[in-house]
């Protein structure tokens, strides 16, 4: 097993009470490692904590990289939360911790 921080790094985003995440590995090669293990419904289940609504995966392959979007994950949004991380910034980190079976 190992944690995406090894093999991947991520960004975050926001719009409202949406949360956009990125995965993009190190090397290209690790892409196809991250299309079979990080699901929609793997990074739902690992940020349920904080993620309310829908997870959709978004395939880049000329990037090399997924995109999350997670609908209902910054408590109402941005300007109306009381979360200490409105921005959902620290979620990037969150979802490095998963952990996949990387052979």
């Amino acid at each position: 097993m190992k944690k995406l921080a090894q093999i991947a790094h991520s960004r975050a985003g926001d719009k409202g009470n949406t949360l956009m995440l990125s995965l993009i590995p190190f090397e290209e090669k690790d892409y196809p490692l991250l299309l079979q293990e990080v699901t929609a419904e793997r990074v739902k289940k690992h940020l349920g904590f904080q993620v309310q609504g829908e997870v959709i995966r978004y395939e880049l392959p000329l990037l090399n990289a997924l995109v999350f979007t997670c609908q209902d994950a910054l408590t109402s949004g941005v300007t109306t939360s009381l979360a200490l991380d409105a921005h959902g910034k620290s979620l990037s980190y969150a979802l490095l911790e998963m952990e996949i079976d990387a052979g």
